[in-house]
């Protein structure tokens, strides 16, 4: 645990998409992480950032921020659809590699409900069928961000996607040799035990995202049905201190099992005032200090 990393990511700065009017510049973001106090990043939506390797290692050598990793988003239940993913990780990866820290490649499956209305827009069960072609074009993205550039692909569960429950966590981890990118916030979402799912999967996980989740807004998301961007408009994800996820025992189990590998605090915001999101991310990293976690 001593030798774990704390890092942040855009997200964090209500920035969702490459481009939107309610986001803030990729200056102001990244001045702020730096003030804020941390020293790894995720690069977020491909695009936002500055994506020539030149200009982003000169932006953050400016601002003493390593990269850590970048991310990769989209349906996964369709080859033609995995093989644009891949032009896209070429793309990420030509500027990666370049970055002597920035080893992983964190994937995410589509939502299967529209982010905003919460209408259902893939399947939301699949047929044998459908996820043997869905961990196919997993694994194809894994061997090729392995062999061509030598990243970890870490698979990250996601609410509304293919991969959500700790019943389909579970199957994925038998079906691959792929390890996790454990989202702390997207467990408790579900309703899951995040403290339990570490003890048992730890040797699986090798990359955190962390975040919590208010159980008062998580029952009203479930009562009224709210789509996920209206779930986080309303506050259902919160600061480390604020939610149930016990911080104080996540300490100590990733102590206990030496996890030192990057944690990346995430607190999804869209939209986020301009003025929110630093005074945030400063109480965070001080109050991680304060528990013990980097």
């Amino acid at each position: 645990m001593s030798q774990c990393k704390i890092g942040t990511a855009p997200v964090s700065w209500g920035i969702w998409f490459t481009e939107d009017d309610k986001q803030m510049s990729w200056e102001r973001c990244l001045d702020e992480m730096a003030i804020a106090g941390y020293t790894g990043m995720e690069l977020g939506p491909w695009g936002y950032m500055p994506n020539k390797a030149n200009k982003l290692k000169e932006e953050l050598k400016k601002r003493d921020i390593q990269l850590v990793s970048t991310t990769l988003m989209d349906d996964l239940t369709c080859t033609k659809n995995t093989n644009k993913m891949i032009e896209q990780l070429d793309e990420m990866a030509s500027i990666q590699v370049q970055f002597e820290e920035a080893k992983y490649v964190v994937l995410i499956d589509a939502c299967y409900t529209d982010l905003f209305t919460g209408k259902q827009i893939r399947k939301k069960d699949l047929t044998e069928r459908e996820k043997d072609i869905f961990y196919h074009n997993i694994k194809k993205i894994n061997n090729h961000a392995k062999t061509k550039y030598d990243l970890e692909v870490v698979y990250h569960p996601h609410s509304q996607t293919h991969i959500e429950t700790e019943e389909q966590i579970e199957e994925f981890l038998e079906r691959t040799n792929i390890n996790l990118c454990f989202d702390t916030g997207h467990h408790a979402y579900m309703g899951a035990d995040v403290i339990n799912f570490i003890k048992q999967h730890h040797n699986r996980i090798s990359y955190i995202h962390l975040k919590n989740c208010d159980l008062s807004v998580l029952e009203a998301t479930q009562q009224n049905n709210w789509s996920l961007a209206k779930a986080v408009q309303e506050g259902v994800m919160v600061e480390p201190a604020k939610g149930i996820v016990d911080m104080n025992k996540l300490v100590q189990i990733l102590k206990k099992i030496n996890f030192d590998g990057w944690i990346i605090v995430e607190q999804d915001m869209y939209p986020a005032p301009f003025e929110k999101p630093l005074p945030i991310a400063k109480r965070t990293r001080n109050y991680l200090r304060e528990i013990g976690m980097g």
